[in-house]
């Protein structure tokens, strides 16, 4: 048994995608509304930080088709 969250951290990391999928959707379900709100505004400022460097020339976009085809490059060599 995993006696500390970095230790369970490792050991969800090396389960198949799909079970890691599954363990993230049950741990979602029990975050509670005033917790949701705090992962909601995370997401929202790592989105807004990422925005910002984008319109300041510190990173650079690709077309979505060639993001798309390089996530399905991906998933297919985890395969």
């Amino acid at each position: 048994m995993p006696q500390d969250l970095k230790e369970l951290t490792e050991e969800a990391l090396r389960l198949p995608p799909e079970e890691r999928v599954v363990l993230a959707e049950s741990l979602l379900l029990t975050i509670d509304e005033k917790h949701d709100r705090l992962v909601d505004e995370g997401i929202m400022a790592e989105l807004e930080r990422r925005l910002q460097d984008f319109r300041e020339g510190k990173v650079k976009g690709i077309p979505a088709e060639e993001a798309f085809r390089r996530i399905r490059e991906q998933l297919k060599n985890r395969s």
